[in-house]
């Protein structure tokens, strides 16, 4: 190794371009940013959809589907068979789930009881929400469920609903009875209308050579 071989070990770190040193610079009088424009002012930046102001990609699609946004509720969810690790006739809440590590996510989310698997042992479940079937499968282990505020109150009835599927009831009802009557009325009652279409024909009067009507032997006329 020669003494020429000798270098400075690279700097990971590079140094930061300094800007409006000098027309002669290179990147003195405007610093890079150009003259006019939104470009040149400080506290720009592009959006990600900004498409240099066409139509951007997002509004020429078409919208499918919601969201509710800031109405959305997230729960912390636990199922029925990791309760199974506490014991029977036991009172579990948020704190008790949270304490032996069943729950995940922050502690500030509400809890809610899913109903996979099955609960073998019987206990008193606290929580915000919970599935119908896990509320079936712990009241069917011998447990109970106390919901955090109070039970949920029952869904409102929507009356628009069913005045409108009551109205479509009886609309169907009606069309089946006037086709039930229509039906009626073109069935033909039985044996009417047998005798002139398929049944012998009548028996006609046969004139007499002489002009008068001939008659049979027992006196009636042929």
């Amino acid at each position: 190794m020669q003494l020429h071989d000798v270098r400075t070990a690279s700097l990971c770190k590079k140094r930061r371009v300094r800007v409006g040193r000098g027309v002669g610079s290179g990147i003195g009088k405007t610093c890079g940013r150009g003259r006019e424009g939104a470009t040149s002012r400080s506290g720009w930046s592009m959006k990600a959809t900004y498409e240099g102001g066409q139509m951007p990609l997002f509004r020429r699609l078409p919208k499918r589907g919601f969201t509710n946004g800031p109405f959305r509720v997230t729960y912390a969810e636990i199922n029925v068979d990791e309760l199974s690790a506490f014991p029977a006739q036991a009172k579990v809440g948020p704190e008790e789930m949270r304490k032996a590590g069943l729950l995940r996510g922050h502690a500030s989310l509400p809890v809610k009881v899913l109903g996979e698997g099955e609960l073998k042992v019987a206990l008193t479940v606290v929580a915000d929400k919970f599935s119908a079937s896990a509320r079936e499968k712990i009241e069917k282990a011998g447990g109970k469920v106390e919901w955090l505020g109070g039970a949920p109150r029952k869904e409102a009835p929507n009356f628009v609903q069913a005045k409108k599927l009551k109205d479509r009831q009886a609309a169907i009802a009606a069309a089946r009875e006037e086709a039930a009557k229509a039906g009626e009325k073109k069935a033909p009652a039985k044996g009417e209308g047998k005798g002139d279409a398929k049944g012998k024909p009548q028996a006609k009067a046969q004139k007499a050579p002489g002009g008068g009507e001939k008659k049979d032997k027992d006196g009636g006329k042929k």
